[in-house]
């Protein structure tokens, strides 16, 4: 298979992921306000999807179905994805945007999603303490009078744990990223961006089986997102890295009991 000249393009999408006959949805783009952008031959993990796009022109809508050598794999993505499990994937290509507009939007959606960390996490960043956010958390631990009232308490707490997640990532923190990133997680078991947190901290932390399973399951439930697609590939190269150092160590021990032989 040849690539095209089509991997220079960034790509607007909707899709639909499903298992079985097109009767367990798994991930979906189609409640969300913006479709998704990836630039093709960089940001999608999946090959069999990355072959499929490159294929389809503006407009077209398409049914995909994917051996699993052409998706998730032998280990396929638990608990969403059984092992050496066909998917099947539900594509339709809004429009292509060359690279230059392309590299442009990924920079302002990147500001856009980082807003609500910089609105609500400065004074912890400027001042060097977490005297904010102890009070925040002994706030929102408070017993609420109604559900209404109790789910937004809820949906504060989950930002604030990602937002401390992401800001002992900044600070090199990466076992108390882990940490609030486990708890965002006991909130919303789906939530992507806390997976997506936790891998990178494990992965700093040079916890590569753990770092996998995180961003694996991220990426299950986001399977287009950018930044998840890129950490994956950065594990890759850092484990190759790993086992590489590791092969030569092994080596360099037992040199000196072969030259006696």
């Amino acid at each position: 298979f040849s690539f095209s000249p089509l991997l220079a393009l960034g790509c607007t999408v909707k899709y639909s992921g499903y298992l079985g006959n097109w009767n367990k949805l798994f991930c979906s783009n189609g409640n969300s306000k913006y479709p998704r952008l990836m630039k093709l031959g960089k940001d999608i993990t999946l090959w069999g999807l990355e072959i499929g796009l490159l294929s389809m022109t503006k407009g077209e809508a398409a049914l995909f179905v994917l051996a699993p050598e052409y998706a998730y794999g032998r280990r396929g993505c638990p608990p969403s994805i059984p092992p050496n499990t066909t998917v099947l994937f539900k594509v339709e290509v809004l429009d292509f945007i060359d690279s230059e507009e392309c590299d442009a939007f990924f920079e302002l959606t990147y500001l856009l999603d980082e807003m609500d960390f910089s609105l609500s996490m400065m004074d912890l960043l400027c001042t060097g303490c977490f005297s904010l956010s102890a009070q925040a958390l002994s706030i929102l631990g408070r017993s609420s009078s109604s559900k209404a009232e109790q789910s937004q308490i809820n949906a504060s707490k989950l930002l604030l744990f990602l937002n401390l997640s992401l800001t002992y990532l900044k600070l090199e923190r990466a076992d108390r990223a882990l940490k609030y990133g486990e708890l965002a997680l006991e909130m919303d078991q789906e939530n992507a961006k806390a997976l997506f947190r936790c891998g990178q901290a494990c992965l700093y932390m040079r916890e590569y089986s753990k770092s996998q399973d995180f961003l694996a399951r991220a990426q299950c439930i986001q399977p287009f997102n950018r930044d998840i697609n890129n950490e994956l590939k950065k594990l890759a190269r850092y484990y190759k890295e790993y086992m590489d150092t590791e092969k030569e160590m092994c080596c360099q021990m037992f040199d000196p009991l072969n030259s006696y032989g």
